[in-house]
């Protein structure tokens, strides 16, 4: 499928997808946020897949935030929809049933942290600012911002973010866990594309599960969570993958997963 306002290239297994509005500072406007819905609709569906990147054009911005532009003329019932629109395509990256990295290359600000945030894990430029500024036009948070936020930081640093409204260092944003790493600028690309390199050559049944596992989990009291973790446990004996993994390691060899 193309796409307007999206790049979509694939590396062996990982597949990239970049926000292509450089111009706009990549803010998500409701176009972009159909496609971005489409193109992880075709990653959960395409098999050769194991692994997305999602990353912004440009550098001076993985996504600035929502488009302004279009959000001033919107009524009360438009904003809610807006606002559904990006919420619901945010929850389908963070439920997918493949692992998905956000390359935060400049700016994430507002919907952008909160796109950030809906991936599993997020790597950083060391010269990346990130924030909920939304206070500051009279906003709040619309596409889950104060929600994830408080999951990944706590209640201080959520109030902190969403309250004060300033942008915060991404050295900040790695001590309060809402980052999983910093890279230098000039080697963000190659060391996030290791990652997920990585991550694609490991039993892509097992990434499943342990992604099932954990947004289940997160839902869940302690209990029906380890019950939860207990049955995935189980169900992934029956693979093949977990039987070449366990063989691999006894004949100490490198496995080779075929994802059944």
């Amino acid at each position: 499928m193309s796409y307007s306002n999206l790049l979509i290239e694939d590396f062996g297994a990982v597949r990239k997808i970049t926000v292509n509005r450089p111009d706009k500072l990549n803010a998500l406007n409701s176009d972009t946020l159909r496609e971005l819905d489409e193109a992880f609709a075709e990653v959960a569906a395409d098999d050769s897949v194991r692994v997305a990147v999602l990353t912004g054009a440009g550098p001076k911005a993985f996504v600035a935030g929502a488009d302004i532009s279009e959000m001033n003329g919107l009524t009360p019932v438009e904003g809610r929809d807006f606002s559904k629109r990006g919420s619901d395509m945010m929850r389908r990256i963070e439920t997918l049933n493949k692992p998905v990295i956000a390359m935060v290359n400049g700016f994430a600000l507002g919907g952008g942290l909160e796109l950030a945030m809906s991936c599993h894990l997020r790597i950083a430029s060391d010269k990346a600012k990130i924030g909920q500024p939304e206070i500051k036009l009279g906003l709040v948070p619309g596409f889950g911002g104060s929600q994830r936020l408080l999951r990944l930081a706590g209640r201080a640093a959520c109030l902190e973010l969403c309250l004060v409204g300033d942008p915060i260092s991404a050295q900040r944003g790695y001590e309060l866990g809402v980052l999983n790493e910093i890279a230098a600028a000039e080697q963000l690309e190659e060391r996030t594309m290791a990652i997920a390199t990585q991550i694609a050559n490991s039993a892509p049944l097992a990434a499943r599960a342990i992604l099932d596992c954990v947004v289940v989990g997160g839902e869940s009291n302690m209990g029906d969570a380890l019950s939860y973790e207990s049955t995935q446990f189980g169900l992934i004996f029956s693979t093949e993958d977990m039987h070449e993994g366990t063989s691999a390691f006894l004949e100490k060899r490198a496995a080779v997963f075929k994802g059944k």
